[in-house]
């Protein structure tokens, strides 16, 4: 029998809200991206994805369908961070030299602090990209990007800065290829080359090649 002291109380209570579906989703997304980034598609658990996003895996297939589709979709969101990140840069906003010096140690520093990027671009093609192949949201979220580059090269030719006819996806590819390469063999190429390729000079060192090779790649000869 409820006594009216615990009615009222009860009465009282906030009534229990609607679960937050863009929060969860949010959390399941940032617990497959951990895991993902770690084991790689094929060693990720759909269960110690659900435990770390205090969910369930009921909830995941809910919200995603299935892990590969939860895959394309932390695929999707990593591209789109760094895509979103790019453009908050406002490389228009500086001279052309100075943009593309600022997209280089941009994408060198977006790799040290987001290893699992890289990771997950490692696995994705593994799979041959076929988590991508279909995807509209990477389309939009790379659209801008090989335009921005143009511009600054663009910008740079008619400065008198850089020379004529640099392809901005061959540009491209080159920046993130320096970068990458180095990170993700950087466990060989200690051994390889005997030196700590994540010591402190040693990054600074590589980030001082990197930005010596692109600008001597695209700029005009006197």
């Amino acid at each position: 029998m409820i006594t009216p002291t615990a009615e009222a109380a009860a009465a009282s209570r906030p009534a229990p809200r609607p679960r937050d579906a863009d929060l969860t989703r949010k959390r399941i997304l940032a617990a497959a991206t951990a895991e993902f980034g770690r084991k790689g598609l094929g060693g990720a658990r759909v269960d110690e994805i659900a435990r770390r996003s205090k969910s369930n895996q009921r909830m995941i297939y809910h919200y995603f369908g299935s892990k590969e589709l939860l895959f394309t979709a932390v695929l999707e969101a990593a591209y789109a961070d760094i895509r979103a990140a790019e453009q908050r840069l406002n490389l228009d906003a500086l001279k052309p030299t100075e943009a593309l010096t600022t997209l280089v140690r941009f994408t060198w520093s977006y790799y040290l602090e987001h290893p699992e990027f890289l990771s997950l671009v490692n696995s994705a093609n593994l799979h041959r990209a076929r988590h991508l192949k279909t995807s509209e949201a990477l389309r939009k979220v790379s659209g801008k990007f090989v335009p921005m580059v143009k511009s600054i090269l663009d910008r740079g030719v008619a400065a008198g800065e850089f020379r004529e006819n640099i392809d901005p996806v061959q540009l491209n590819i080159t920046i993130a290829a320096i970068g990458y390469y180095y990170l993700t063999n950087r466990f060989t190429g200690s051994i390889l080359f005997d030196r700590d390729f994540m010591a402190p000079e040693n990054l600074e060192a590589r980030l001082a090649f990197n930005l010596e090779t692109i600008l001597r790649l695209v700029r005009r000869m006197p």
